[in-house]
């Protein structure tokens, strides 16, 4: 019976994919690559997100992402993919913690609530706030999907 239900998950699309791989690129802090057989693959991470290159703490939190995880073996927990055809997902470290947790507890991300409402993710994020650390330093943080909005506004 157990051995029904297994594929029945698996050809049902009910399972989540879980992977390991080195990873080979910090693109940004919710951005890496990983080698995922012969072939770096890049992955968002799921329910975060980083300021963005040229944004106040853009940089610092690819530094704190590349610090994490650059040239180790992760593992993947495949949610999605996104419109740009990325997967989508979480990536543990090798001591078995989150990344994505990991971000928002230190300040170098905001929970992406549109996506994510895990509420330890929502209290590791306030109580970031309330310690100032990373971006909540800042005495007036913007969100990246603000930030973003504003540069494509201005870019036009």
């Amino acid at each position: 019976m157990r051995l029904v239900l297994v594929f029945f998950l698996i050809f049902t699309g009910c399972a989540t994919s879980a992977q390991t791989g080195k990873v080979v690129a910090v693109k940004d802090g919710d951005t890496i690559e990983m080698m995922m057989g012969k072939k770096a693959v890049r992955i968002r991470l799921f329910g975060v997100d980083s300021p963005e290159k040229g944004q106040p703490f853009g940089e610092k939190a690819r530094q704190y992402t590349a610090d994490l995880c650059y040239g180790k073996v992760v593992r993947l927990q495949q949610k999605n993919k996104d419109q740009y055809g990325r997967i989508v997902g979480e990536i543990f470290l090798p001591d078995g913690s989150s990344l994505n947790a990991r971000l928002i507890a230190a300040g170098f991300a905001w929970q992406y609530t549109e996506f994510s409402k895990d509420p330890e993710w929502a209290k590791a994020q306030e109580k970031a706030k309330l310690e100032k650390k990373g971006l909540w330093a800042d005495k007036y943080p913007i969100a990246p999907w603000t930030w973003r909005k504003q540069h494509r506004r201005s870019a036009r």
